[in-house]
């Protein structure tokens, strides 16, 4: 006769592995998304890298870094800026990027191949994941989580980093340029403004680098 099955004691349970939580929700990147949604409340768009949804809270400006800094002062003191790479993404009111095409041609500056773009309704951008290092003397910046490793200069590494991040708490929409503003009494800046500062800053520098290119060499007579 065969014996009595053996009970199954406590000490078998542990050979049983013990379920994963999603890496997403463990790491840095579930730590970043769940700031945007919970404390921001952007919508962010599924996959990694993380990206967030544009044209829901906010449409971007996408311009040289370089015409970018001379455009902050049109921008209120709590309205996000980010750089990615050599470009800054400057926050403005959703249907910004919509207008741009017809603010440019009012604006006289239509015609123009200026190196300036607009991110609307559909599209996404890259979520900065961190404040960009502050300099000694400068206020302490606050923003998403910082990712593992050490921080890196601003836009290094292609990463999207926050110059100007963004407040949880804060409605962003009260602190965006848009064209509601133009002649108004409101506290949001003017996209128009803006738009012909940004416009103007991005021809110059196209002037500024084409008159850094060498000369064209002669042609050879045959």
């Amino acid at each position: 006769m065969f014996g009595a099955p053996h009970p199954v004691t406590a000490s078998a349970s542990r050979l049983l592995p013990l379920p994963r939580r999603p890496l997403d929700a463990a790491g840095a990147s579930g730590q970043v998304r769940r700031w945007y949604e919970n404390e921001l409340g952007w919508p962010t768009v599924p996959g990694d890298p993380l990206r967030l949804a544009v044209g829901v809270r906010y449409d971007v400006l996408d311009v040289p870094a370089e015409a970018g800094h001379a455009a902050l002062r049109r921008l209120a003191p709590c309205s996000p800026v980010a750089l990615h790479g050599d470009r800054m993404l400057l926050l403005v009111a959703v249907g910004g990027a919509e207008e741009l095409p017809g603010l440019l041609e009012w604006l006289d500056w239509g015609s123009l191949p200026l190196d300036l773009g607009a991110i609307g309704e559909g599209g996404v951008m890259e979520a900065p994941s961190r404040p960009v290092p502050r300099e000694e003397g400068d206020a302490p910046l606050r923003g998403a989580p910082l990712p593992p490793g050490r921080p890196g200069r601003a836009g290094s590494q292609g990463a999207a980093v926050w110059l100007r991040p963004p407040e949880p708490g804060c409605e962003v929409e009260a602190s965006l340029p848009t064209l509601s503003a133009l002649g108004g009494g409101g506290n949001a800046p003017d996209l128009v403004r803006l738009v012909n500062t940004v416009a103007t800053q991005c021809h110059r520098v196209r002037l500024r680098r084409a008159g850094a290119q060498p000369p064209a060499l002669p042609a050879q007579g045959r």
